[in-house]
């Protein structure tokens, strides 16, 4: 371990973290510092760079509230980062090295939050078993729902009959540069009204985040009439897209417009050679612990259930 040194992020340190994030086993664009700062007013920034030899071979997105430490409650997931060349002994070299630096910054509890197994197609469940090897315990899981696009697809027939009808309403799928129009008049209106809740991104906060990332936050629009009925609004890396946000009016409700969108856009990024189509979590604060309509809903349009883990570890 004397040979890896652990540092807090700085604000100087932006190119060197962008530029590794580019070249690591196990990033997204969610771990560039231009997506984890959108939020940065509301957490308390706690990001570690692992060095060996003065070379930069881990990071760790990462932030602080009072004695603990999380990976990243502002990111869907998060997790150490590191170069593909990394063997698991090294990783577990350099664990101990970041836990050791949380206790020397008087850290009590870790909670780490690993990106999903199927973003990344080499591998990368080192880390949880050194995790648990130093006394970490599953805090709570979650079911993940995605469809492997390498395999033949299993929408239900359905909704693949109800797909054949929308067709012939003359549903227009529109990929929009702008997200004001679904952002406004869909999607905002249809969560307060159904679930008194907003998105976690105001409209500001996506378009800003689209404008920096372009490539990877698209999104896609169902239109009626010329009028917007519903809408997707994808988070794309290279091997996996995820539906970020997706809703319906009224309107798209009664015509099944989402489903429209949905399997479109499973059909076009199986053909483009993606791996997985991943659909998010299904988890809700009632009884069972998941919202059985969501669940279903998934599950027809072909995906199957894929682990969310979420580690604890007491420092102190």
């Amino acid at each position: 371990m004397k040979n890896y040194a652990v540092k807090q992020y700085q604000e100087n340190d932006y190119t060197n973290w962008n530029t590794f994030i580019g070249q690591a086993k196990n990033a997204t664009f969610l771990f560039h510092r231009d997506f984890m700062e959108y939020h940065k007013d509301r957490f308390e920034d706690f990001s570690l760079m692992i060095f060996e030899d003065e070379k930069l071979v881990a990071v760790l997105p990462a932030n602080r509230v009072g004695d603990d430490v999380f990976s990243h409650k502002g990111l869907t997931y998060g997790g150490l980062v590191y170069l593909p060349k990394l063997n698991g002994e090294k990783v577990a070299t350099i664990l101990d090295a970041v836990l050791s630096f949380f206790k020397e910054n008087a850290i009590q509890s870790f909670y780490y939050k690993p990106i999903p197994l199927f973003y990344v197609s080499n591998g990368n469940s080192e880390i949880d078993f050194f995790l648990n090897k130093k006394g970490a315990f599953l805090d709570k899981k979650e079911m993940n729902l995605a469809i492997n696009l390498a395999m033949p697809l299993t929408i239900s027939k359905s909704k693949l009959k109800h797909f054949r009808r929308i067709e012939e309403l003359d549903l227009e799928l529109v990929e929009e540069q702008q997200l004001e129009s679904f952002w406004e008049l869909v999607l905002e209106p249809r969560l307060l009204e159904k679930h008194n809740a907003k998105p976690v991104h105001t409209r500001q906060e996506i378009t800003a985040l689209k404008e920096k990332f372009p490539n990877n936050i698209r999104q896609f629009s169902a239109y009626y009439d010329g009028t917007i009925i519903a809408g997707i609004t994808l988070f794309e890396t290279k091997t996996v897209v995820k539906s970020q946000y997706g809703a319906t009016t009224k309107k798209g409700e009664e015509m099944r417009a989402l489903d429209f969108l949905f399997i479109n856009l499973i059909q076009k990024y199986k053909s483009e050679g993606k791996l997985f189509f991943d659909m998010g979590i299904v988890n809700e604060d009632n009884e069972k612990g998941y919202h059985a309509g969501l669940l279903k809903q998934k599950e027809e349009l072909g995906c199957s259930v894929y682990s969310q883990d979420f580690y604890k570890m007491k420092l102190i």
